[in-house]
C-alpha cells in the first residue's frame, strides 16, 4: 500500500495551483499536520497538511486540506477528488481526498471562526476574526472553479474563504492590504483569517482569509470578453461592443485604491539608480525567456531598447504598496461599481518580496496587458482573420485609452506622462506571459507574442498608443 507522501507526490503535479509543473519532484514530505476534525471509524476526518516539495534543489510549501473516510464510504460526488488509499497514523486504510469540496467538512471551518478554541486548547492552527465581524454559521462551502493559484469557498451569500495553496512565512499581502483598506467600498470587507506556524519560521503563515461575499457581481474578465466576443459573432459594429465606459470607471477605481494605499501605508521615491537595477532584472528575464521561447528572440532587440531607455531615466518615480498582480480577473463589477480582489501579488514570490514598494504604473501596465489579452484570446482559434484582428485591437486600444483617462482624472497622474516606465513595465509583463503560456498553455502562446510583435513592428503606430498592445 502506498504511503501518504507517495500519493501526494503523484497527485500534487496534477493540480491547477501547483506551481512546479513539468519539473520532477525529487523529494516530498509532510512537514506538519494539524487535525481540525478527528477521524471517526465510520466518519470523515479533516487535517490541514503543510507539504514540503523539492524540485531542482528548490523547496516549496503547499497547503492541502486533507479529508479522510473509510474507503467504501466515500460519496460519489467526492470520488473525483480522491488522492488514494493509505494508512494515517497507524489507522486502518482510509480513502484520502481534497476536502475543499466536502460540504460536510467545510461547513465546520465557518463554525471554527464563530467559535474558536478556548485559550489553552491546541492552537497550532488559529482562527482569527476582526472586531465587529460576528460570523454567521450554517452555510456550506461551494468551490469557485475559475481560480488558478488558490481555492475559494463561497458560503451562501455571506462569505468567501480563500485558502492559499502556496505558503510563505508572514501575513499574506492580500490580508495585509485589504485590512489596511478596511471600510473602503472598493474592496471586499475582511472578516477574519486562519494562520499557522511554519517549522523554522518566526512569522506565522496565512492559510486562508475570510471576506464578505459580493453576490450578483460579474467577473471583469467575463464582462470584457463577453463584449469583445460579440465581434466574432457579427454582433454589431465595434462601438456597440465597446468596453470604454467600464474601462474608464475601472481606471478611476484603480487610482482611488492606489491613493488609499498611499495614505494608509508607507511610500517612497525610486531613484534613477534603483530604476537601473529594475531594468537589469527585466533584461535578465528577457534573456531567460528568449532562450526558452525562440520566437521571442526575434523581438528581443526592440524590447531591450525599451528597457535601456527605462534604465537611463533621470526622473524619480513614486513607489508604494500596490496590487501586484492586476488584471481583469482581479476585479468584479457590482451594482455599486468596480470592486478589486486578490491583493496577494504573485503567489510564487516570497511574501517579503511582495511587500516591497513598487510603482503604481506596474498595476496600470498589468491592466493594459489584460485588455490586450481579452482581444488576443479572440484570435487564438482564428489566427488568420485579419479583419477580426483589426477590430479586436481597436477594441483594446479604446479600452486602454479609457482606463488611462479614468486613472488620470481620479489621481491627477496621467500614465501617458510616464511612457518610458510604462512601456518597460508592460513589456516585462508580456515577457512573463510568454514564459507562462509556453510552460502551461501553449495554445495561448501567440497572445503575448502577437502583442509584442504588434508593438515592436510598428504595425500599431497609426492606431494605438506607443505601448505594447
Amino acid at each position: 500500500m502506498s504511503t501518504l507522501e507517495e500519493l501526494l507526490a503523484s497527485w500534487l503535479p496534477r493540480q491547477r495551483w501547483f506551481s512546479g509543473k513539468g519539473v520532477p519532484i525529487r523529494r516530498l514530505r509532510v512537514e506538519s499536520r494539524h487535525t481540525l476534525v478527528p477521524a471517526r471509524p465510520d466518519g470523515p476526518g479533516l487535517d490541514v497538511l503543510v507539504v514540503q516539495t523539492e524540485q531542482r534543489g528548490a523547496g516549496s510549501r503547499y497547503q492541502v486540506l486533507l479529508g479522510s473516510r473509510p474507503p467504501r464510504s466515500l460519496p460519489p460526488d467526492l470520488a473525483h477528488e480522491a488522492i488514494g488509499v493509505c494508512r494515517l497514523k497507524g489507522s486502518r486504510p482510509r480513502a484520502v481526498y481534497d476536502a475543499s469540496r466536502d460540504t460536510e467538512l467545510t461547513a465546520l471551518l465557518l463554525q471554527r471562526f464563530a467559535h474558536p478554541p478556548a485559550v489553552g486548547d491546541d492552537t497550532q492552527v488559529r482562527f482569527r476574526t476582526l472586531p465587529g465581524c460576528p460570523i454567521r454559521v450554517g452555510a456550506h462551502g461551494r468551490v469557485l472553479t475559475s481560480e488558478q493559484s488558490n481555492t475559494s469557498l463561497v458560503f451562501g451569500q455571506d462569505y468567501i474563504l480563500k485558502t492559499f495553496r502556496r505558503l510563505w512565512p508572514g501575513h499574506n499581502p492580500d490580508l495585509e492590504l485589504t485590512t489596511a483598506l478596511s471600510g473602503s467600498p472598493r474592496v471586499a470587507r475582511t472578516c477574519g483569517w486562519i494562520e499557522a506556524d511554519l517549522p523554522g519560521s518566526r512569522s506565522p503563515a496565512t492559510l486562508a482569509m475570510l471576506q464578505a461575499y459580493i453576490p450578483q457581481a460579474t467577473d471583469g474578465w467575463l464582462l470584457a470578453t463577453g463584449r469583445i466576443g460579440a465581434l466574432a459573432g457579427n454582433g454589431g459594429p465595434d462601438g456597440e461592443n465597446s468596453f470604454a465606459d467600464e474601462a474608464e470607471l475601472l481606471g478611476r477605481t484603480t487610482a482611488e485604491v492606489h491613493q488609499d494605499l498611499a495614505r494608509e501605508l508607507p511610500t517612497d521615491v525610486l531613484s534613477p539608480v534603483d530604476a537601473a537595477g529594475l531594468a537589469e532584472g527585466m533584461i535578465e528575464r528577457l534573456a531567460i525567456a528568449s532562450t526558452e521561447v525562440p520566437e521571442l528572440a526575434r523581438h528581443a532587440p526592440r524590447v531591450m531598447s525599451a528597457y535601456t531607455d527605462f534604465a537611463r531615466t533621470d526622473e524619480p518615480l513614486p513607489v508604494q504598496r500596490i496590487h501586484g498582480d492586476y488584471h481583469l480577473g482581479q476585479a468584479i463589477r457590482a451594482s455599486s461599481g468596480w470592486v478589486l480582489l486578490d491583493f496577494e501579488g504573485e503567489p510564487t514570490v516570497p511574501v517579503s518580496e511582495r511587500q516591497k514598494l513598487a510603482s503604481p504604473l506596474r498595476d496600470v501596465a498589468g491592466m493594459l496587458r489584460s485588455f490586450d489579452y481579452a482581444a488576443g484570446h479572440l484570435l487564438v482559434r482564428r489566427p488568420d482573420d485579419t479583419g477580426l484582428e483589426w477590430s479586436a485591437r481597436s477594441w483594446a486600444r479604446r479600452s486602454r485609452a479609457a482606463f488611462c483617462a479614468g486613472y488620470a482624472d481620479a489621481s491627477g497622474t496621467d500614465p501617458d506622462k510616464y511612457l518610458t516606465a510604462l512601456r518597460a513595465f508592460e513589456f516585462d509583463k508580456a515577457v512573463y506571459e510568454v514564459l507562462y503560456e509556453a510552460r502551461n498553455r501553449p495554445d495561448w502562446l501567440r497572445v503575448p507574442l502577437d502583442s509584442i510583435r504588434w508593438a515592436t513592428s510598428g504595425a500599431a503606430a497609426a492606431t494605438a498608443p506607443p505601448v505594447p498592445g
